[in-house]
């Protein structure tokens, strides 16, 4: 099958030539072709160019999309979320507003535990249910792959439960998904004064049962003060890795505890948040091929430091933007929004905010080789914006300006 979009008025193809990921001034290379055409066929980008230049011959049945009105960008890639939880969350939300933190709610019940019981009390099918119509509002808004992390069962049971539902939702939902166990993302209540018979049950039961049926592509683990140390966060992360996980973490949120320095160390995909990271930590990011990834949407709803994003991207380390997506720090999944925030708050330019959004939000999950860029030979996800030019998606927030997604070749309807 063949569709043509023609006539695009301004398209951004990302393109690195086949290399997975940029980082420093290539971060602002976008690609930019005016008046262009993108032929696709059997899902995948075939030709790319100025419509001046297109001279191929079409199939008799081939689909023909005028692209006038319209700014092509890859489908974005939301690299971090936690997608799938029982329950919301928006009474923390209103106590927040009266001035309690984060940590002083998470100590009084609230916070990730709330998430958990409300996770447990949920059946699968009503967790699928949930999350996949968040799923078709996601790619609404153009995102078209997107991580779902585990997290908020905390038990053998309910982590499993939760990963069954997320490995049955890549199956079915046009959205492509990568799976990662968060098994290490709190110590649940009842193991509060067993915590390294917690750490037994992720290292020697869990994580092996969830290798060997496929659950899951990543192994992420919470290293932070009040959650995981880092030798315990060593000790999953290792564990994962022998079992043949890819490796993320959560680093240096509320404190620069070592996260950052142990993800670097052992080679892991991604280090996501990194607030307070430290000049030595970025100095070992450098040496690394770890994307760091910021979550511009958490210090904007928490009211926290940001990321220092400018520092990371002129220090030449790949820098990715994602939502973080989940019902206690970012009710918000709209990577557009995130763009805005990174330019506002964290000196991001919107170029590098749409590399950032894409080619290395795809690298953050080990698939820039298929998703990130409008290059020929890669899976063609594109989305249509009805915007004047692609600085206009950052600028007027608020707003959703997909107007069309083609995943994989296919024109979505909604």
């Amino acid at each position: 099958m063949q569709l043509l979009l023609n006539n695009i008025r301004q398209l951004v193809t990302v393109a690195n030539d086949g290399k997975p990921l940029k980082s420093g001034p290539a971060m602002r290379d976008l690609g930019v072709v005016e008046n262009a055409s993108v032929l696709i066929e059997d899902g995948r980008i075939q030709w790319i160019g100025a419509t001046g230049d297109f001279s191929r011959t079409l199939n008799a049945d081939a689909d023909v999309l005028d692209c006038s009105p319209y700014v092509a960008l890859p489908g974005f890639v939301d690299s971090h979320t936690h997608a799938l939880f029982g329950g919301s969350r928006e009474n923390e939300f209103a106590l927040r507003a009266e001035g309690k933190t984060y940590q002083e709610i998470a100590a009084q019940g609230g916070g990730i535990a709330s998430s958990v019981q409300a996770t447990r009390t949920a059946t699968k099918k009503e967790l699928k249910k949930t999350t996949s119509r968040r799923l078709d509002t996601m790619m609404k808004h153009g995102t078209t792959t997107v991580e779902i992390k585990s997290g908020y069962g905390l038990s053998e049971h309910d982590e499993l439960k939760m990963l069954e539902a997320i490995t049955e939702l890549a199956t079915e939902h046009l959205i492509t998904i990568r799976s990662t166990f968060l098994g290490a993302h709190a110590i649940p209540p009842e193991y509060r004064e067993r915590r390294s018979e917690y750490l037994s049950l992720l290292c020697e039961r869990m994580l092996p049962h969830i290798a060997k049926r496929k659950l899951a592509q990543f192994c992420d683990v919470f290293c932070e003060m009040g959650y995981y140390t880092v030798a315990e966060s060593r000790q999953v992360l290792e564990a994962a890795r022998k079992l043949g996980l890819g490796l993320k973490v959560h680093a240096d949120e509320f404190t620069s505890l070592g996260g950052t320095l142990l993800a670097a160390e052992l080679g892991a995909v991604s280090v996501d948040h990194l607030e307070h990271i430290s000049d030595e930590a970025i100095s070992a990011l450098h040496s690394a091929k770890t994307v760091a990834v910021v979550l511009p949407g958490v210090s904007f709803f928490l009211r926290n430091p940001y990321a220092p994003a400018r520092k990371l991207i002129d220090a030449g380390i790949p820098l990715a933007i994602a939502s973080d997506f989940n019902p206690g720090s970012c009710m918000s999944f709209s990577m557009p929004l995130m763009m805005t925030i990174a330019c506002t708050q964290m000196s991001v330019t919107p170029e590098e905010a749409i590399t950032a959004t894409t080619l290395n939000g795809a690298a953050a999950l080990g698939l820039a080789d298929e998703y990130g860029s409008i290059e020929v030979g890669k899976r063609a996800d594109i989305v249509l914006f009805e915007v004047p030019n692609y600085r206009y998606l950052a600028y007027h927030f608020g707003a959703n300006h997909a107007v069309k997604i083609i995943k994989h070749g296919t024109i979505l309807e909604f």
